[in-house]
């Protein structure tokens, strides 16, 4: 087993391997423990650092680092990219995303959906995706609940603010239901975006990644892709540079790797970069566009209680009754979003709380009595990545159009729920600290300033930038993950979703991926 990080790494290094896949989050962490099981000679590449909590996931039975230590300010810098600060040109959306080994699965919040069948059916009427249906990845869903041990939330799992957000559904007659939960021995510290120091949440850190180590794979944290390698039209590897953790930057070593096969992997915010500065696969010119990130709003309320909204696990009860848009009259009408309970730490309700000064000072000391939603929408209007004369990536994600009235639906629907579990006041994170104090009220949220400045709305579950099709004019890479330009190189994260899947992606994206990784093996081209 071996895991290799930058400050280990002194020199250059040149490794040849089967597959290389880069990325080392759910879709990366899934195809390399089915191919390295299946004795295939695979190197993973991760951009970020190793963290560990208290046990060492690799090493059964030894301790861990301890740096997984549940330090907000700490966490952002290990854990998020960007160190929890890139954000759109605009700046009104934060782009969240994992950089670490494990990747974004070490600071989610373990909601386990699967693939709602609607979402199936417009992938594979509307885009021609083949061999994803429900009764055909339904093996691999019930293969990941297994291994990553997900169940409904139980009691034990309902904080104050859950108990809240069930009683104001009830009050209000919206339907509701216990979270899928992929945890296991959890302990309900309510750390979980900072990541989970008692590996009870079943990220890949504790789970795929251990199994492909195990299995023979190599893993090297700390390294950072430039460009992926091709030879005579095809893949045949990637050139790479080891980053020093503390400031960021290049250390002077590189790595070259050999491949027969390359699997990016890489996010759904990184990889359609990767590709663009390697030159590759957009004979579509759809590489970069397409970007949906299900960006969020979140509405506070105060109580009469104490709700402590940090404590024990994000959400344990959601809401699916405005999973899906509803229209009146040919026009949007409300609807198209997720409605679940929210869990900030302190810090970042310091952030989020709107006001200066003393105004500012009284919702702190309120603090603990605060509870809150979130609501994840359905982006209807798309973005895009582009890379800059610096070689850097640029996103754009708008907040117009559809995309702004369902945002402000999720906000009016936000507010009316925890009005309904008895909030005294509820209020907005905008610049002038909307308040909302009854039903009455709610119509000021029509014509809310959505303005860069004025709202930030964290956006993370990226996709479709490196859209998956069965026409190779409109779509960067095949159903079977293959891309279409480039024989060898594949692509395995939500990058591939032609839209948003409507719900937390993690269990499609696992489920993508290992139908990916068995097709490779099933079909022999490996």
């Amino acid at each position: 087993m071996s895991i290799l990080e930058g400050t280990q790494i002194t020199k250059d290094v040149r490794e040849v391997a089967d597959v290389l896949v880069i990325g080392s989050g759910a879709g990366g962490a899934s195809v390399a423990m089915r191919l390295a099981e299946a004795g295939k000679r695979v190197i993973v590449l991760e951009r970020g650092g190793y963290y560990s909590g208290l046990q060492d996931p690799f090493n059964p039975g030894r301790p861990g680092r301890g740096s997984l230590n549940q330090r907000e300010d700490d966490m952002l810098g290990r854990i998020d990219g960007g160190r929890g600060l890139q954000s759109t040109e605009d700046g009104r959306v934060g782009l969240t995303f994992g950089n670490c080994v494990g990747g974004a699965t070490v600071h989610y919040w373990a909601d386990s959906y699967r693939t709602p069948p609607d979402r199936l059916e417009l992938w594979e009427r509307e885009y021609g995706l083949e061999g994803h249906s429900e009764d055909e990845l339904r093996p691999y869903f019930d293969e990941i609940e297994r291994d990553l041990n997900v169940h409904p939330a139980g009691a034990a799992y309902y904080n104050v603010n859950n108990q809240l957000f069930k009683q104001g559904l009830e009050t209000l007659d919206w339907h509701g239901e216990a979270v899928p939960q992929a945890r296991k021995g959890c302990i309900r510290s309510g750390y979980c975006m900072q990541g989970c120091a008692y590996d009870a949440k079943q990220s890949m850190l504790v789970t795929y990644l251990p199994r492909a180590l195990h299995a023979g794979a190599r893993l090297y944290a700390d390294c950072e892709v430039e460009r992926i390698l091709t030879e005579n039209g095809r893949a045949s590897g990637a050139a790479a540079r080891f980053i020093d953790r503390a400031s960021g930057r290049p250390n002077g070593a590189r790595l070259l790797v050999k491949a027969r096969h390359v699997l990016l992997a890489a996010g759904g915010y990184g990889s359609a970069p990767i590709l663009m500065r390697s030159g590759l696969a957009n004979s579509s010119g759809q590489l970069g566009r397409n970007l949906r990130a299900n960006p969020c709003s979140m509405v506070f309320g105060v109580f009469d209680q104490d709700v402590v909204l940090w404590r024990n696990i994000p959400a344990a009860h959601g809401c699916m009754e405005w999973r899906l848009p509803r229209e009146r009259a040919g026009r949007y009408h409300e609807g198209g979003y997720l409605l679940m309970p929210n869990q900030l730490n302190p810090a970042a309700l310091a952030v989020f709380l709107p006001g200066y000064g003393a105004e500012h000072r009284r919702l702190m000391e309120a603090l603990p009595r605060i509870a809150s939603t979130i609501a994840w929408i359905d982006d209807h209007e798309s973005g895009e990545i582009r890379i800059d004369a610096n070689g850097e990536a640029r996103y754009t994600l708008p907040i117009e159009g559809r995309n702004a009235e369902i945002l402000r639906d999720s906000m009016k629907k936000g507010a009316r729920l925890l009005l309904a579990s008895g909030a005294s006041e509820v209020f907005l994170g905008d610049a002038s600290g909307t308040r909302i104090h009854d039903e009455n009220e709610l119509a000021k949220l029509d014509a809310i300033d959505l303005s860069p400045g004025n709202f930030s709305f964290p956006a993370p579950h990226p996709a479709g930038a490196c859209r998956m099709g069965a026409d190779a004019a409109s779509s960067v890479v095949q159903s079977s993950g293959e891309t279409w330009d480039v024989p060898g190189l594949w692509v395995a994260d939500p990058s591939v979703f032609p839209t948003a899947p409507s719900v937390d992606p993690s269990l499609t994206i696992l489920a993508f991926s290992l139908k990916l990784a068995d097709g490779m093996l099933e079909h022999g081209v490996i």
